[in-house]
């Protein structure tokens, strides 16, 4: 190939912007056998007596690094251990800002050069496409925590930030692929499914942990539903903050983001709800309310630190039966409340438990409540605690009643699915599964567990499912113990069914009915029966 078109494949931009007289003239100066690389200091001779726009070179510079960068390998994400830098990563410096923008052919004519120091980052990502762009001073502070010149804490305190604001950075710099992390080591293993098994990466893999938390027993309610309503120490600030950087360390741990579903009781009762509530955006992590109304101050109080990823209010269906299990006036308060959410933008969900008397009116109540929610859900009554004296619907009728509240969902869009059966439905139907309760099917002790507030960790709160306690082992040591170990496996019954990948059925319900959620089926199944 001749020097010249070895060179244009090399600087294409700069010689469409060169003339064809100052082009040759630059690749006669290049001496011979000198590598291009060195094509740069050649144009900045050349811009030295003005021939050229002064920002040539840099151009080049940046062209010969994505040049580069473009013949790399593709990079590959590190298995185990920290995250690491992209080995494809060159960072260039430049005396003139918006370089990149010439080299992108959808911003190159309305680029405009300007003098002034910018620092270029290039780099491959895991799909093999080359990136070229103008680091902020956001991606520096991410790449000085990788490259382990400061801890994050240190580098938080240096920049006057939080850990949260410097996880955020570091999370947006891997999703670009200037930093490559680690796969989440939150995965299904073949305890569950079996050694042959396929296992859906979506229905397998979890990249959020979430932590339901209840911080206190203290209610304003007293559903006749409620699952427990015994008498719990609450934690105090110090250490309620222990748990939370717990949970962040679990999280960085197993390479997954981290959320706090913060509940009770009534979660406001707390004392220092607050405090936590700014500890858990402080530290980076995804909050989520499951409580009751609260005055628009102290909503106010809580959007000033974050807003929630959503906030959950329970209806037990409409006014008179709502009220009859949670208390005189309840309803008309949840439906206000929801109007207030709303105008203030907070992302809203209703959740019913579903019992015998309620089952026929959760479409009524679904449409009325369709221009006030985001989201409605339901889950099957778990026969513990005050539960214990309501009755579940009768099994026979569920299949029904699930394809009734199927087919309102294209029609409605708040309702939503959450109960693993209506997987059964969907395959009939020859449509995909969906990812049931928690996304997984049962994320019992998978991707998520309970925290009651005396330290007890459960694999899910609507039954009985004591895994360990925080005052006597960490995070860490109870979700690799053998008994969190034991939930995640779930019902062995189901092991082979095509469907348990995204189902499970529902471990809290055949306890609540007696059987041994280990081994026995959810009694509610309806596919076993029709093979």
């Amino acid at each position: 190939m001749a020097p010249q078109d070895r060179c244009a494949n090399i600087f294409p931009v700069c010689r469409e912007i060169l003339s064809s007289e100052s082009w040759c003239r630059a690749v006669a100066l290049h001496p011979p056998g000198e590598p291009w690389e060195r094509f740069p200091d050649t144009l900045e001779r050349l811009t030295d007596g003005g021939d050229l726009p002064p920002y040539i070179p840099d151009l080049a510079r940046l062209e010969w690094t994505y040049c580069q960068v473009t013949e790399r390998a593709r990079p590959t994400p590190p298995l185990k251990g920290p995250a690491i830098l992209n080995p494809t990563l060159e960072l260039v410096s430049c005396r003139w800002r918006n370089l990149p923008q010439l080299l992108s052919s959808k911003s190159a004519g309305a680029a405009v050069v300007s003098q002034g120091e910018e620092l270029v980052a290039v780099w491959m990502d895991k799909n093999g496409q080359v990136h070229l762009e103008a680091a902020p001073p956001s991606d520096l502070v991410a790449l000085k925590v990788i490259v382990g010149e400061a801890s994050p804490e240190e580098v938080a305190a240096q920049a006057g930030s939080s850990l949260g604001l410097l996880d955020a950075v570091l999370r947006q710099t891997i999703r670009r692929g200037l930093i490559l992390a680690p796969r989440s080591s939150l995965r299904r293993d073949s305890a569950r499914f079996g050694p042959e098994a396929e296992v859906p990466e979506q229905f397998g893999v979890a990249q959020v942990f979430s932590l339901q938390w209840h911080l206190t027993q203290a209610c304003d309610l007293h559903c006749r539903h409620c699952y427990d309503r015994s008498s719990r120490i609450t934690p105090s600030l110090a250490q309620g903050l222990d748990i939370l950087r717990q949970l962040r360390a679990f999280c960085q741990s197993r390479h997954v983001s981290g959320q706090v579903s913060f509940t009770g009781g009534n979660p406001f009762l707390h004392p220092q709800f607050f405090d936590l509530y700014r500890a858990a955006a402080d530290l980076g992590l995804g909050s989520i309310v499951l409580g009751n109304p609260v005055s628009e101050e102290k909503l106010e109080q809580m959007l000033a630190i974050s807003t929630p990823i959503f906030y959950q209010v329970s209806l037990e269906g409409l006014e008179e039966h709502n009220d009859e299990i949670r208390g005189r006036g309840n309803f008309q308060r949840v439906l206000s409340f929801l109007e207030t959410l709303r105008r203030f933008k907070v992302p809203s969900m209703v959740m019913l438990t579903l019992t015998r008397a309620n089952l026929h009116q959760v479409l009524p109540l679904a449409a009325l409540l369709r221009p006030l929610a985001d989201d409605f859900f339901f889950n099957r009554l778990a026969r513990f605690g005050e539960g214990a004296s309501l009755e579940l619907p009768v099994i026979e009728d569920y299949p029904a009643f699930l394809a009734e509240y199927l087919e309102a969902a294209s029609q409605n869009p708040i309702l939503g699915l959450k109960d693993n059966l209506f997987n059964i439905l969907l395959e009939e139907r020859g449509l995909e599964p969906f990812g049931g309760c928690t996304g997984f099917g049962c994320g019992a002790a998978f991707s998520f567990v309970t925290l009651l507030s005396d330290g007890e960790v459960h694999a899910c709160r609507k039954f009985p499912s004591l895994i360990g306690n925080l005052k006597t082992a960490s995070l860490e040591e109870i979700y690799d113990s053998a008994a969190a170990q034991r939930y995640r496996r779930g019902c062995l019954t189901c092991r082979n069914c095509s469907l348990h990948p995204a189902c499970g059925g529902c471990l809290a319900i055949t306890a609540s009915l007696g059987g041994d959620p280990f081994t026995d089926r959810d009694p509610f199944c309806f596919k076993h029966r029709q093979s």
